[in-house]
């Protein structure tokens, strides 16, 4: 079994298609989807998701740092709500986001910051969003005392084999996603060598889809791509390569087998 550990499957483009998308990832062999959120405009469309497939969709909570703005307050206060109100599997995706838009980012090392200090009160791991900001958060991270800091994962990994034994040292995972697959992506060069305990599968669909599809939309049956490209970094079966992940997962998130 594959574990998607990070797809918005309940973005709009799906709408088109969604329960076919779904059958095609259990068809590839996907046992489980993990749902990351983003904001106060697509968390109700999540948690349906997750109520309509509860056997293969789980859900995060979370503040996304491309929505922050000047009302992130509000916006962590809807969180903290959500927190309070029910299980989740996670923290996430929370972060920094340097690509978008930088006019905000004291007020998302704020949001940030807040959401670890929740993760440890909520007893979550999180879910870490690092788009051209790996070396910000890294530093943030090492700032906070290893008690109050929690486990997680930095989803879409894309950093260099520095960075990665950085991330590794504090006790994080790294989602490894379609972005393995591209010519120069960088990412065969530092997969190998990574701490194959210390990996999770991911597709982020509906972006970043894997070659062969690359710059189509992404979805969550692409999760075997990744896997195979993994499988051929690391000399491993594809089988393998899912049996490993997936007990990763399961570690960090506390899934049932």
């Amino acid at each position: 079994m594959l574990i998607d550990t990070h797809t918005h499957l309940y973005s709009h483009k799906f709408d088109g298609d969604r329960e076919a998308m779904l059958a095609r990832a259990r068809l590839a062999g996907v046992g489980l989807a993990l749902l990351p959120a983003i904001d106060s405009q697509t968390h109700e469309a999540m948690i349906q998701l997750e109520a309509d497939h509860p056997d293969f969709c789980m859900a995060m909570i979370g503040l996304h740092p491309v929505s922050v703005g000047e009302n992130y307050k509000s916006e962590l206060e809807i969180v903290h709500t959500y927190l309070k109100a029910r299980n989740w599997v996670a923290l996430g995706e929370i972060g920094l986001d340097f690509y978008w838009d930088k006019s905000h980012v004291a007020e998302q090392e704020e949001a940030f910051k807040v959401q670890c200090q929740w993760a440890i009160d909520f007893d979550l791991p999180i879910v870490i969003h690092a788009r051209d900001s790996i070396d910000r958060l890294l530093e943030l991270l090492t700032e906070l005392t290893p008690e109050n800091r929690p486990p997680g994962v930095f989803h879409c990994w894309t950093g260099n084999a520095q960075q990665a034994q950085q991330a590794l040292e504090l006790g994080f995972y790294l989602g490894i996603g379609g972005i393995v697959t591209f010519k120069n992506g960088g990412l065969d060069k530092v997969v190998p060598d990574l701490p194959k305990e210390k990996v999770l599968l991911e597709t982020d669909s509906p972006y970043l889809a894997p070659v062969p599809y690359r710059g189509k939309r992404n979805e969550t049956a692409y999760v075997k791509n990744v896997a195979e490209k993994v499988a051929d970094l690391w000399n491993l079966s594809l089988d393998e390569v899912g049996r490993i992940t997936t007990e990763n997962a399961r570690q960090l998130f506390r899934l049932e087998p």
